[in-house]
């Protein structure tokens, strides 16, 4: 019986339990550890984005003769380029649109004081319940004020995470850019034999499913950014650079992505022409449709190989549990899980392939 699968794999799942169980008891042994994954864990993953993306550049640039120094010096300046150009291009009009809010910010201030003004005036003419809450706003004037205190200290605190993480993004993908193929052999070389080969095949599964899933998730997020920017602009839609750039960044969620990136659109097409959002809600349908059709399938194909349904249960389940960083994870970390089981899998149809034929 012991050499049945189900035991082993019921035995596994008991041993990993228990480990699991034991682990978070003694949780306050693995702080530092944790601390640390904590704060290298968004530079790696920024980092290794900026990788894979790169990663053709300096492939096709060492192919031609290139040194390895050079290569990452090209890539440097090439992304120092593009984020200086992107900074130049959307620094426009984003000091309009604070100028404009610093303007209007006087007349905003005197419609709220108007409106405060003929509440208060008018708060006994009001019903019981309304005059409830509006002492229950007054009463908590002071807790407002504790908290905008308390916001004011997160936000310097988190300027200087936010100003720690930038640092550390060039040194792990500069490292990665020098030494990537050192990775894998530092693990697969601790292995012999048999085992030493099928860590070597799983790691290069894994590579390929990141390389494939990041390098395709950018293109198809680009051509989808360019294709808003494109209607955006067309029909007059304000700030329709910066709601492209943003549409950018969101889409590398899947499916629920786009949807984000819509709302804001609706947002600036209410204030500026209602009958607008009618133009951005086709424009996002048409670009969506074009992308799930067309674009997702002939880029991504069939490399993944995950059911829609499947990305997107993975996707709502990772935000309920974690939230947006684990929303943003959520499939790459699925296709790697799935691309070590196909690998044990295989592993062990081939041992018992062997096995019958020694028999």
């Amino acid at each position: 019986m012991t050499k049945k699968v189900w035991f082993q794999v019921g035995v596994g799942i008991l041993i990993l339990l228990l480990i699991t169980k034991y682990t978070l008891e003694i949780h306050w042994i693995f702080n530092p550890i944790f601390i640390i994954i904590q704060t290298i864990f968004i530079p790696l993953l920024i980092g290794g984005v900026l990788y894979y993306v790169t990663e053709p550049i300096q492939r096709l640039l060492e192919k031609r003769g290139m040194p390895r120094w050079g290569s990452i010096v090209t890539i440097v300046l090439i992304l120092a380029g593009l984020f200086t150009g992107l900074a130049l291009l959307i620094a426009n009009p984003i000091s309009n649109q604070i100028s404009n809010l610093v303007k209007s910010s006087p007349y905003i201030g005197d419609k709220i004081m108007e409106a405060t003004d003929f509440v208060m005036a008018n708060k006994d003419n009001l019903p019981p319940q309304a005059e409830q809450m509006i002492d229950s706003i007054v009463d908590s004037i002071q807790g407002i004020a504790v908290a905008g205190s308390q916001m004011i200290v997160s936000f310097i605190s988190g300027a200087v995470s936010a100003t720690f993480t930038i640092i550390l993004i060039p040194f792990f993908f500069i490292f990665m850019l020098k030494d990537h193929e050192k990775f894998a052999p530092q693990i697969y070389n601790i292995f012999t034999g048999d085992r030493r080969r099928w860590v070597k095949e799983t790691l290069a599964d894994i590579d390929n499913v990141l390389r494939n899933y990041v390098q395709g998730q950018v293109m198809i997020s680009a051509i989808l950014a360019i294709s808003i920017y494109v209607g955006y602009h067309l029909i007059g839609l304000e700030y329709s650079l910066l709601l492209a750039i943003f549409a950018f960044f969101m889409n590398m969620i899947p499916f629920i992505g786009p949807w984000i990136s819509l709302a804001p659109a609706i947002v600036v097409a209410l204030t500026q022409d209602p009958i607008l959002v009618i133009w951005v809600c086709v424009i996002t349908l048409v670009a969506q449709q074009v992308e799930s059709n067309l674009i997702t399938p002939n880029i991504m194909g069939e490399k993944l190989n995950i059911h829609p349904l499947t990305v997107i249960s993975v996707v709502l389940a990772a935000g309920n549990i974690a939230g947006f960083i684990a929303i943003i994870i959520a499939i790459p970390t699925y296709a790697v899980i799935k691309a070590i089981l196909i690998n044990i899998y295989e592993e062990r149809r081939k041992i018992k392939e062997a096995a019958t034929k020694s028999v």
